[in-house]
């Protein structure tokens, strides 16, 4: 048998987030166009025989501006260092990414051994893909979005794998209760419905989860950062924070199998992106803990 955590990094924006929901099969962690929607890691498990592999996504590597997205790099690497495989991902659009311990800033190579593939391949030409593969042999061509190349990026981290027990049950998904997932999938409706830097300044809190309820209750606060931003994520007459709530209930019902009443608040936390208490709050490492 074999087993181990895969880390899926790489620069924001490039695709780890739908990778991830493509290889174990489910739409775990949230999509957008915007970059840097991925706050955490999340991880989700594909079992196949004798071999379970457990994918961790990690928010982009970047060079923060404040707080939030110092504890977003320390995540990332975090990943980076603990993971017993690493997929470097990159747009094949830009090329060979530059090698991994200088995006990351570590001072020596990881650990673990490192797979390039290159993403978003189906943006290609077939003549700029001919050439990106007679250029670099050593990478994997993959399209995320089609599923191309998938399996023999499978097949690769399979054969870099060690060998142990499995870690997760073999009809494991995820390793996260419903609560984490339905304060990404708020986000995620965060994202798809509010412009420019809006959804930069949001978080969300579960304040309350109630499985036992029917349907499930969930009580969740999305905190901005002026007394402006509360009007326009409520919307006039309430209309934008009741699409927010109707896209996360829908994906939230898929993922747990069942209804669910979700109860959306909008609340006034100043400067909370740059509050390092706060961001423990939310559940956020900062890079020296």
């Amino acid at each position: 048998m074999k087993s181990g955590f895969v880390a899926l990094a790489g620069a924001p924006n490039v695709g780890k987030s739908t990778l991830l929901n493509r290889l174990v099969g489910e739409r775990l962690a949230i999509t957008s166009a915007k970059a840097q929607s991925t706050r955490t890691r999340v991880e989700g498990v594909r079992t196949a025989g004798e071999t379970q592999m457990v994918f961790v996504d990690t928010p982009g590597l970047l060079d923060p501006d404040y707080p939030l997205q110092a504890a977003m790099r320390s995540t990332a690497v975090r990943a980076i260092r603990d993971a017993d495989v690493v997929v470097h991902l990159a747009d094949a659009r830009d090329g060979m990414p530059r090698p991994l311990a200088e995006a990351a800033g570590l001072e020596n190579a990881p650990r673990a051994p490192v797979i390039v593939a290159l993403n978003k391949t189906d943006a290609l030409t077939p003549a700029a893909r001919e050439a990106l593969a007679r250029d670099q042999p050593e990478a994997l061509l993959i399209s995320a979005r089609t599923g191309e190349g998938v399996e023999a990026l499978l097949a690769r981290v399979a054969a870099a794998l060690p060998e142990g027990p499995f870690l997760y049950g073999a009809d494991d998904l995820a390793t996260q209760q419903m609560r984490f997932f339905a304060t990404e999938f708020v986000r995620e409706a965060v994202f798809e419905q509010l412009e420019e830097e809006l959804p930069y300044a949001v978080a969300c809190e579960i304040e309350e989860f109630r499985e036992s309820a029917s349907p499930v209750y969930i009580r969740a606060v999305l905190y901005v950062e002026r007394e402006g931003q509360k009007g326009i994520v409520i919307g006039r007459g309430g209309a934008r924070i009741r699409a927010i709530g109707t896209a996360a209930r829908a994906r939230i019902e898929a993922l747990a199998g069942g209804s669910v009443f979700l109860d959306l608040h909008v609340k006034v936390l100043p400067h909370w992106r740059r509050d390092a208490a706060a961001l423990r709050r939310f559940g956020y490492a900062m890079p020296e803990e």
